[in-house]
């Protein structure tokens, strides 16, 4: 009998501890972070546009809050990539320019030493996807399974053909080469926008049991611009083929959003799921540089496009919501960073920011829901190359960018274009805020990496001139002989 007695008590107590252990996991919330490749900021519904359809983007922000001065960390890919997932300025990890496509370089990549938050996730009890676009390094050092992530699917370069997987083509930046899912090969059938986010939906439904966090990194609509034909049909009414095809992405990318939303809820946990969407950096935008460079994409009313730092290239759609903590059609007006996502989602997960290299991003639940009065910043910084820029939490921005010789002062609720200089007038306040900019970047540490352009300079210039040279002075005579260039 006694016997009886303790093996039943001892059965109640493990079925007590599993039942709080799964009211203690239910607490947490699932996490899903979708982030856009140089989608301009008018081209949502949300933020104004008239001629790509999004109503699936739209649902989101409706069910939540609209951050209406949403900041890219940087204005192009990698970087903004790197500061999203550490929760850290890029520049205080050496991560300022787009990483070569190079499997066998160890040190194209994210310092291995940086704690990305996916594995503060991990460490707080959180299953981890990453599914699409990675850009933070090709070699093994840099893979997303070796970064805090349990599952990934997608690509680790900067881009991907969207119909095809072609292994006899010049790497390059690995544009036509195979996908990986976890540390195999892997390949994708049809559209590759559509591909990833069925592959997202699946997780979901894969990790319904368990707080999980999924990255959904979208190559949409980054170049080439490629869509189905029939899709690209819905939009012949656009004039310009460029946009037209440019709309076709964004409408199918918004009907993957769809589908990974429609999987959380119909596995119930839409209410305590937190979803963030954002893009990258703004849309390119054609200049006397580079007058092809445009994606088809529209950052009005902001002037200036991806590389700058005028607010096309930085100011994107930037959305949260989480229904059971985020009151549906919330607006937010003050400045916020894609670094306050990853320290938002630390701490709805109960997950340590600090360390080492502790984050510096801001948790903005508090500001959202009125817990917390003032703003998340009192400044937000950019850094990229000899450009720079400073935006203070009243809108009062200062920036050095290529078009301009000297820096220039502009107060943005009143002139959101950039477009009226008040530098000369206002001294001061000038000075005041490159003084803080200069702070702000005594911190930071030199760029570990070359840009790809110039990586890949200096790679063929190995290939083509030094070690045909070091051959020669060593006596070593090919036995085939041709014309490598």
């Amino acid at each position: 009998m006694s016997f009886l007695i303790r093996h039943r008590t001892s059965f109640s107590i493990a079925l007590l501890l599993f039942a709080v252990a799964r009211s203690f996991a239910a607490e947490k919330p699932n996490i899903i972070v979708i982030m856009a490749d140089d989608m301009g900021y008018a081209d949502a519904g949300f933020t104004g546009s008239k001629e790509i359809l999004t109503p699936n983007l739209d649902a989101l922000a409706a069910s939540g809050v609209v951050f209406r001065q949403g900041y890219a960390n940087h204005p192009f890919c990698g970087p903004t990539r790197a500061a999203l997932l550490s929760g850290r300025y890029q520049h205080r990890i050496g991560f300022e320019t787009n990483p070569a496509f190079d499997p066998s370089n160890p040190i194209m990549g994210i310092d291995p030493d940086v704690t990305l938050f996916p594995k503060r996730l991990q460490n707080a009890g959180y299953v981890t996807g990453c599914v699409g676009k990675w850009h933070l390094g090709a070699a093994e050092p840099f893979h997303p399974n070796n970064r805090g992530f349990d599952y990934f699917y997608g690509f680790l370069g900067g881009g991907h053909d969207y119909f095809q997987i072609d292994l006899t083509k010049p790497v390059k930046e690995g544009y036509l080469q195979g996908l990986t899912r976890n540390d195999k090969p892997a390949t994708f059938d049809g559209y590759l926008t559509t591909a990833l986010s069925r592959d997202a939906a699946r997780f979901v439904n894969d990790h319904k049991d368990k707080p999980f966090f999924l990255y959904v990194a979208y190559n949409a609509p980054h170049a080439p611009l490629q869509a189905p034909a029939e899709d690209i049909e819905r939009y012949k009414h656009i004039p310009d083929k460029k946009r037209r095809t440019y709309a076709a992405m964004v409408d199918v990318m918004d009907r993957g959003i769809g589908e990974v939303i429609t999987a959380v809820e119909k596995n119930g946990l839409r209410d305590n799921t937190l979803v963030f969407f954002l893009s990258d950096n703004g849309g390119p935008q054609a200049s006397k540089q580079k007058p092809g460079k445009w994606n088809g994409s529209s950052n009005q009313p902001f002037r200036g496009g991806k590389g700058d730092l005028y607010d096309g290239g930085v100011h994107v759609p930037f959305i949260a919501s989480w229904p059971a903590k985020i009151p549906a059609g919330t607006s937010f007006d003050s400045p916020v960073i894609s670094i306050d996502i990853s320290r938002t989602a630390v701490a709805a997960a109960g997950g340590s920011p600090g360390g080492k290299q502790a984050m510096e991003g801001v948790d903005l639940l508090p500001f959202v829901s009125g817990d917390q009065g003032g703003v998340p910043h009192e400044a937000l910084y950019w850094r990229s190359g000899t450009k720079w820029s400073v935006l203070a939490a009243d809108g009062t921005k200062q920036v050095q960018d290529n078009e301009s010789d000297t820096p220039q002062l502009f107060f943005l609720p009143d002139d959101v274009s950039e477009t009226n200089d008040l530098i000369a007038s206002q001294p001061d306040r000038s000075k005041a805020l490159r003084e803080s900019w200069e702070r702000w970047d005594e911190a930071n540490v030199p760029c570990r990496m070359l840009g790809y352009i110039d990586y890949h300079k200096q790679r063929d210039r190995f290939f083509l001139e030094a070690i045909p040279k070091a051959a020669t002075e060593s006596g070593y005579e090919p036995t085939v002989k041709g014309n490598f260039k």
